[in-house]
């Protein structure tokens, strides 16, 4: 595959570089919070893929199957990605644009666009809504926190997250509905070898 070599720093640098300048003149501790969740609040996630299962048993075979495929979901969203990004090969902000960030700057090919973190937040957000619609108050502002911390802590230009929360978003949907399409035959295997986890009991 030809990477693009996609330059992002016309797009969007000059908003990066203003909200980069924010973060460094804003206190130590509340940068510190938001560098924490960047780095590990994609188990936020995790926890309420959990919940969104927990609540599913005994709620319907659809809602199940919904509940069991979200994250095999994000994992292909998340190769998906992997693919694209390595498409795109967009040199990181930090790297381009020389400003002092929040965060150690990544290495020199681990590339930007678009935002690993800010995908799998849009598609674990999405799955999870799609599968519990009370879960979406915290799995939605939960995504977008993701995607703004990205930038926060200089990891990536605004474009970078913005594309990938709706790319993931989309691709989650998109998966839904075929997981949707098998739920009968899923439902139907899924029973008989693993009994409660689909029934709830």
């Amino acid at each position: 595959m030809t990477a693009l070599a996609f330059g992002g720093a016309s797009v969007d640098g000059g908003l990066y570089t203003w909200i980069t300048k924010l973060a460094r003149h804003t206190s130590h501790p509340l940068d510190t919070a938001i560098a924490v969740w960047s780095d590990y609040g994609l188990a936020l996630f995790a926890v309420l893929m959990l919940v969104a299962w927990w609540r599913a048993r005994g709620a319907g075979e659809a809602r199940m199957v919904r509940a069991l495929a979200t994250p095999l979901i994000v994992m292909v969203v998340y190769a998906v990605d992997v693919l694209v990004k390595s498409a795109f090969a967009e040199t990181r902000p930090c790297r381009t644009l020389h400003v002092v960030t929040v965060e150690a700057c990544p290495a020199a090919r681990d590339w930007s666009f678009p935002s690993n973190h800010a995908v799998i937040a849009g598609a674990a957000a999405v799955a999870i809504a799609l599968t519990d619609h009370r879960l979406t108050l915290l799995a939605a502002p939960a995504a977008v926190l993701m995607a703004v911390s990205r930038v926060w802590i200089g990891a990536h230009y605004p474009h970078d997250v913005a594309v990938g929360l709706a790319f993931g978003a989309l691709l989650a949907w998109l998966l839904m509905q075929l997981a949707d399409r098998g739920a009968p035959l899923v439902g139907r295997v899924a029973g008989t070898r693993f009994g409660g986890l689909v029934t709830g009991v």
